[in-house]
C-alpha cells in the first residue's frame, strides 16, 4: 500500500483509531496509577591511594586505584554488604532482596563508585544508598587488610552523600502514556487495515474511482427521509416548497452541474438512472435530479421505465393507469399520457403505465428507441430504470440513451456488486456516465473522507430574502 492508501484508511476509520488510542492510553494511565511508587537516590565514593611514601609514587598509586575500582564494583553486589545495610537500617528483608534494590557502577575512566538505591519512600532510598557506601567501605577495608597484612594501599572514601529524591523514578508516567498512545495507534491502524481489507462495502469516492475508473459525479447526503425509505414522495413536494433541506438542494445542484458539463461538445440529453440492486435509492435520485433540472428552466421529462416496481407515479401523486407501456405498445400517443407536475414548471412525467409481461422486450424495442429520440429533441430525458443485476432492462435501455448514472448505497453496496452491475452494463454495450453515491453520511468518517463539507449554503432566488438575488455558495 502507498502512503495515500494509509491516509485514506485513517480518514475513513479515524474514529476506531481514536477509540483505540483513548482506550490504550486510559489503560496505561490506570496501570501506572496502580503501580507502587519507587524512589531512587544516589550516593558515591572514590577509590584513593594511600600516602605517597607507602606506595612509591603518585602515578603508581593512581594506576593501582584504577585497577582496584573495577573489582570493587563487584563487591557492591555481595551479601555481606547487604547484611551490613540490613543491620544498620534494621530492615525486614533478605540480603538477596536488598541486593536487587541496589546498583553499583563505575563511570568510565574514573575511580568513582556510584551507588543507586531504590526505596518505597525518598527517605528509605537515601538511607539505603548511604548505608551501602558504608558497607562497601567496611568490606573493602577487610579485604585489603587481609590480603596485604599491612595498612591498605587503597581505600574507598565517601564522596557525595545521597539526596532526597524529589519525584518517583518509577513508574514513569510520561513514558507509559506515550507507550499507551503508540500502542493505541498500532492497534487502531491494524484494526482499520484489517477492516478495510475484509469490509468490501463502498465508503469513499476515491475507492470507487480506483476500483472502476469511473468518476463519482455526485454525493447525496443521508437524511431522515432516505433513512426511513420514504424520502421520494416528500422529496417531490419539498422541491415545490421551502421544506427541502439546504443540504439536499446543494447536493443535487452539484450533480446537475456535473451532468451538464459532461462531454461539453456533445452533452447528454437522455440518461438512465439505475443501480446495482433494489433499495439503493435510484428512484429518489432520478426524481430529485429531474426536479433540479427543471428548476433551471430546462424542459425535462421524467420517465418511469421500471415496469417491475414502478414508484414515480406514487412519488408525485400522479395517475398510474396509463403511461410508458401504453405508448410503446401503440395504445396511446406520448403527448396524451405525459403528466405535468403541479407547481414545477417545465417538468412532465411519463409514468410506467400497466405492468406488461415482457418489460425487457418493450424497453429494447425500436419503438422505445424512437420514443426516446423524439422526447430528447425538445427536453432533457431522465429515465428511472430497474437495477442492473436482477434484470437486463436497464442495460438494454441504456444502449438507446446517452449513458447511465449508477446509484450506489454508501456503506452498503460492495465493490463486487458494483463490478457485476457495470459488467452487465458493458455486455449490453451501454455506457456508464459515472457513479452517484447515495446516502452519504453527513457527519463521521464517511462524510469527512468523501470530501464534502456540507454547510447551510443554499440557493435563494427571492431578492427579498437575498439582497444579491443570486446564488449563495458554501463556505
Amino acid at each position: 500500500m502507498e502512503l495515500r492508501d494509509y491516509v485514506r484508511v485513517l480518514r475513513v476509520h479515524w474514529l476506531w483509531v481514536l477509540a483505540a488510542v483513548v482506550c490504550c492510553t486510559a489503560i496505561a494511565a490506570g496501570w501506572t496509577w496502580l503501580q507502587p511508587r519507587v524512589y531512587t537516590a544516589e550516593a558515591s565514593g572514590y577509590v584513593a591511594a594511600a600516602a605517597e611514601d607507602n606506595i612509591g609514587s603518585s602515578m603508581v598509586g593512581n594506576q593501582l586505584a584504577q585497577s582496584k575500582v573495577r573489582s570493587y564494583v563487584e563487591v557492591g553486589s555481595w551479601r555481606t554488604v547487604a547484611e551490613y545495610a540490613i543491620g544498620a537500617l534494621q530492615l525486614d528483608a533478605t540480603p538477596e532482596a536488598v541486593v536487587g534494590r541496589v546498583n553499583v557502577t563505575n563511570p568510565t575512566d574514573t575511580v568513582v563508585l556510584r551507588v543507586s538505591a531504590k526505596g518505597s519512600s525518598p527517605e528509605e532510598a537515601r538511607d539505603l544508598a548511604e548505608a551501602w557506601i558504608r558497607g562497601m567501605i567496611a568490606e573493602i577495608e577487610k579485604i585489603e587488610q587481609a590480603t596485604g597484612g599491612v595498612a591498605p594501599a587503597v581505600r574507598l572514601v565517601p564522596g557525595d552523600s545521597a539526596r532526597l529524591p524529589g519525584a518517583p523514578s518509577s513508574p514513569n508516567v510520561r513514558v507509559n502514556l506515550a507507550l499507551g498512545v503508540l500502542l493505541g495507534l498500532m492497534i487502531g491502524m491494524g484494526y482499520a487495515l484489517v477492516r478495510e481489507w475484509l469490509d468490501r462495502r463502498i465508503r469513499s469516492a476515491e475507492g470507487v474511482e480506483d476500483a472502476t475508473g469511473l468518476s463519482v459525479v455526485g454525493g447525496i447526503p443521508l437524511d431522515e427521509e432516505q433513512a426511513a425509505d420514504v424520502g421520494a414522495p416528500r422529496a417531490a413536494a419539498g422541491a415545490r416548497s421551502e421544506r427541502e433541506t439546504a443540504v439536499q438542494s446543494e447536493a443535487f445542484r452539484m450533480l446537475r452541474t456535473n451532468l451538464q458539463y459532461m462531454q461539453v461538445d456533445d452533452p447528454p440529453r437522455a440518461i438512465v438512472i439505475t443501480s446495482s440492486l433494489p433499495g439503493d435509492g435510484k428512484s429518489y435520485v432520478a426524481s430529485k435530479l429531474a426536479l433540479a433540472l427543471a428548476q433551471t428552466g430546462q424542459p425535462t421529462v421524467l420517465v418511469d421505465a421500471d415496469m417491475r416496481r414502478p414508484r414515480i407515479a406514487s412519488m408525485f401523486g400522479l395517475d398510474a393507469d396509463v403511461g410508458l407501456s401504453d405508448v410503446v405498445a401503440g395504445r396511446a400517443a406520448v403527448g396524451d399520457v405525459l403528466q405535468p407536475v403541479p407547481g414545477v414548471a417545465g417538468l412532465t412525467v411519463l409514468t410506467s403505465g400497466p405492468i406488461p409481461p415482457n418489460p425487457s422486450e418493450l424497453l429494447g424495442s425500436g419503438r422505445m428507441h424512437r420514443l426516446i429520440d423524439g422526447m430528447k429533441a425538445d427536453s432533457f430525458v431522465v429515465i428511472d430504470a430497474p437495477p442492473l443485476i436482477p434484470v437486463t432492462d436497464a442495460a438494454v435501455l441504456t444502449h438507446h440513451t446517452d449513458g447511465a448514472l449508477v446509484v450506489i448505497d454508501t456503506g452498503k453496496t460492495t465493490y463486487e456488486v458494483l463490478d457485476r452491475a457495470l459488467d452487465a452494463l458493458a455486455k449490453a454495450n451501454g455506457k456508464a456516465l459515472g457513479v452517484v453515491m447515495n446516502r452519504v453520511p453527513r457527519t463521521g468518517a464517511g462524510a469527512v473522507y468523501y470530501g464534502y463539507q456540507y454547510t447551510d449554503a443554499y440557493y435563494e432566488a427571492d431578492p427579498a430574502k437575498n439582497a444579491k438575488g443570486g446564488r449563495r455558495v458554501a463556505r
